[in-house]
């Protein structure tokens, strides 16, 4: 990566128009100019709201787009002072780490989420006695643990190619935009692995943030251009919508959901007995069921298996039904205030999505009415978004345990509402929620301002150009990415090479010539993570910030040694504690205290900051007071102030999500364990077998490395297990034991042959169990295949999830 320390004005002009340029933006300085400058009046600074550094100060220079951009630097580089050990400074640690692992944990999550998607359609198969002994093995291949040692590409030159490849995609996203169109649905996820979360997995980085959501606009453009029909806009199950819901999974996004959700989906959930179904034809059948109960018999009025018309003109029916609605609509309309309240937290990737829609749609159909664009806007904000996270909270690890029955039910209610207000309703499959349109006609208004509040964000160009000259300085900017990731991209890209590169002298195509055939992905258990360097033969790197910003600008040495001064002087001030207590602040003294400490580091800090304070003086930059520098360190101060507040906020808050995923992580691997058992036992029931030293499956015995003669197999348990231990798992989902008894309860779990449990309920003090039940795995699978949540005992309801990763948990090593 050896370049000229001092890049010509040509070349770096050349380098803007070529980044501008691969973002989809004109290429023109004049035009890129003014895109960035648009961009820049409509966006929050990202710095201080002070004044202008080189405004109201002697020697009038004029504040320009270069300078304030240049300002922003500085103010970038006091608030990541590493320099620096203050309470602000360990405070950012502590988020930057946090985020690091929350981004790394993402990646794991998603890679687990689709291999249980894989094994649950594998399983079915199974469970059918469908599966051959070869895709047996497939699936036991699957199963393997991935190795998660980092290891060493084995070929430098081949290591060097792929990184050159890997920074143009990540620096051009249209090529990734391409390829996401370009992929089939079987392809997609393995695409989005990579992109979402190695490509660009530092989720809280604003450059990889910005450079995923300019590729997010290139394809969103593509699927409006292509768009036959205003009704099927982001509507079906395309790439596209995968790419969309699976944005909103990362980080930022699961924050938002724990804070705005979380609370207010445990407080109905608390009322397990709350029934608010309001379906005629199921509530008809819940009320004869009851009368049936109490009576044992059903009158002739009331026979089964009636239309919904007979059900819903039912008089007790309707009177059932009537205060139900009432209180659905009203708990809807709190989660609905819950979440117009909470525009603020709303992730800015997710709104400036919003705001391309939005943008998009006017342009494709200019006659679009209001409505029409926020159902839109709504499809994607509700229905890939916020109604998944209220329909399965236990998906997202916003409640403990798996909600009962009823208000699971009031859940599904309640997201049906949130989507039909937020997209033109469809009452034809649903007529019974006819009855709640009023909660819609009420909100049309309310919603309709939020999805267009949304959108009002600002855009994120020019920060992404300063992203970029940050990121040409850096010494080394590194990807951390598995051998399986760089050969799948490697071979998509080959696949597509003549649509996404048709020109022989085009990067992308160069890169892949050089690179040869994609080489055959690597066994799971050998598919290593390695680093991977990132580097651009064409692109310059920038080896000293402040002569670019000399050549491409009309900054001066005099401005530039104003800001360095005042940033030297925070530093000062941050580092020696109660230097600043006294004010107005006398920069002097400050360099004077600092110059004459036992630091030698701060000794020379000041030395340097009293030599420049006396040369702008000479320079006429500043008066003798320093008056304006003084006004802008003050400012400066208060805002890092105000910003430790904002990071240690921020940092409790993602502590919330990290654990939040951690239990998330912990699931899924649970869910594969009881997957591996299975399969285990399957394999060497049919005779696929074990190799000596594997475990060995669910219940079963190895005597020797080999299976034991059938007819002497050991039973396994029996396993105690308390009611109390139980409920405190989740494993125990409701329970009809009286409170004062719970505590005499108990449960033996034994398995007698491979993949067969016997769960016996005891009281104590009685020999006989007082209920027992046979199970079998493939049941207990074939339950959760047809996402049959609970398990009934008469007395106790089980938790299907949370009894397999019970029964994995207890039997699989034993």
């Amino acid at each position: 990566m050896s370049s000229p320390s001092s890049p010509s004005p040509s070349g770096t002009t050349a380098r803007k128009s070529a980044l501008l340029a691969s973002y989809g933006y004109p290429s023109q300085p004049g035009m890129a100019r003014a895109v960035a400058a648009a961009a820049a009046a409509s966006s929050d600074s990202t710095g201080p709201n002070s004044p202008g550094p080189l405004s109201g100060r002697k020697g009038s220079i004029s504040t320009t787009r270069s300078s304030h951009r240049y300002s922003q630097l500085y103010s970038m580089a006091a608030e990541q002072d590493v320099e620096v050990e203050d309470d602000l400074a360990r405070a950012q640690k502590r988020l930057r780490e946090l985020k690091t692992k929350i981004s790394s944990q993402s990646k794991k999550n998603f890679v687990l989420e689709r291999d249980v998607r894989y094994l649950d359609s594998r399983i079915a198969l199974l469970i059918q006695n469908r599966m051959a002994i070869a895709e047996q093995r497939e699936v036991a291949e699957h199963l393997e643990e991935a190795d998660s040692s980092d290891g060493l590409f084995p070929d430098d030159r081949k290591l060097q190619s792929y990184g050159n490849l890997f920074f143009l995609l990540q620096t051009e996203p249209r090529h990734i935009a391409t390829l996401c169109r370009l992929v089939s649905l079987t392809e997609i996820d393995t695409l989005l692995q990579t992109v979402m979360f190695t490509l660009y997995g530092n989720q809280y980085e604003s450059r990889e943030e910005h450079l995923l959501l300019t590729m997010f606009q290139s394809v969103l453009s593509a699927q409006f251009e292509t768009a036959t029909e205003f009704g099927s806009l982001l509507r079906a199950n395309t790439p596209v919508s995968r790419m969309m819901t699976t944005y909103t999974r990362r980080g930022p996004g699961q924050s938002y959901l724990k804070t705005v959700l979380s609370e207010r989906i445990n407080s109905l959930i608390e009322h397990k007995e709350l029934n608010l179904e309001v379906n005629p034809l199921k509530v008809y059948e819940q009320m004869i069921n009851q009368i049936e109960e109490n009576t044992g018999s059903l009158p002739p009025h009331l026979p089964r298996g009636v239309p919904p018309e007979t059900a819903a003109a039912n008089p007790d029916v309707q009177a059932i039904i009537a205060p139900r609605l009432s209180m659905v609509m009203e708990i809807a309309n709190s989660f609905l205030d819950t979440i117009l309240e909470s525009l603020d937290q709303v992730p800015y990737g997710i709104r400036w999505i919003c705001k391309q829609i939005r943008s998009l749609t006017k342009r494709k159909y200019p006659d679009a009415t209001d409505f029409s664009i926020c159902s839109l806007i709504g499809g994607f904000f509700f229905l890939r978004f916020i109604n998944p996270a209220i329909v399965t909270p236990q998906a997202y690890m916003l409640v403990d345990g798996l909600p009962s029955k009823h208000p699971r039910r009031t859940l599904t209610l309640i997201a049906k509402l949130l989507q039909n207000l937020a997209n033109k309703p469809s009452y034809a499959k649903e007529a019974y929620m006819m009855t709640l349109n009023p909660f819609v006609e009420n909100n049309k208004a309310r919603i309709n301002k939020f999805l267009n509040d949304l959108c009002e964000v600002g855009d994120f160009y020019e920060s992404l150009e300063m992203d970029q000259y940050m990121a040409l300085s850096k010494k080394e900017i590194n990807l951390n990415i598995t051998m399986n990731e760089l050969f799948n991209t490697h071979q998509l890209l080959a696949q597509h090479r003549d649509t996404l590169a048709p020109q022989e002298k085009h990067h992308l195509r160069m890169c892949l010539n050089e690179l040869g055939a994609a080489p055959p992905q690597v066994p799971r258990k050998e598919n290593k993570t390695i680093i991977l360097p990132l580097f651009s033969r064409w692109e310059t790197p920038i080896q000293d910030l402040h002569s670019t910003f000399l050549q491409e600008t009309n900054i001066t040495q005099a401005d530039i040694m104003y800001m360095e001064t005042k940033s030297i002087l925070v530093q000062l001030i941050r580092s020696i504690p109660g230097i600043a207590d006294k004010r107005p602040l006398d920069l002097m003294k400050i360099a004077e205290t600092a110059a004459t400490t036992k630091d030698a580091i701060l000794v020379r800090k000041g030395i340097k900051v009293k030599e420049m304070l006396i040369e702008l003086e000479a320079l006429n930059v500043v008066d003798d007071h320093f008056t304006f520098m003084t006004e802008e360190v003050t400012e400066e101060l208060r805002h890092l102030g105000n910003l430790r507040e904002k990071v240690n906020e921020e940092a409790a808050s993602l502590e919330s999500v990290y654990k939040t995923i951690g239990d998330h992580n912990n699931y899924l691997r649970s869910q594969l364990d009881s997957y591996k058992a299975y399969l285990q036992n399957v394999r060497m029931q049919s005779g696929g077998g074990n190799s000596p030293g594997q475990g060995s499956g669910v219940g079963v015995v190895t005597v020797g490395g080999k299976e034991a003669k059938k007819g002497k197999q050991q039973v396994l348990g029996p396993f105690k297990f308390t009611h109390h231990q139980l409920e405190k798992d989740g494993v125990i989902a409701e329970s009809n034991v009286p409170e004062n008894r719970r505590s005499n309860i108990f449960f033996n779990i034994t398995s007698p042959i491979p993949g067969t449990f016997i769960i016996a309920l005891h009281y104590k003090g009685r020999d006989k169990a007082i209920l027992e039940m046979d199970l079998k795995l493939d049941d207990l699978l074939e339950k959760q295949q047809d996402q049959v949540q609970l398990l009934d005992l008469e007395y106790v309801h089980l938790n299907v999830n949370k009894v397999l990763a019970l029964l994995t948990k207890t039997f699989i090593k034993r």
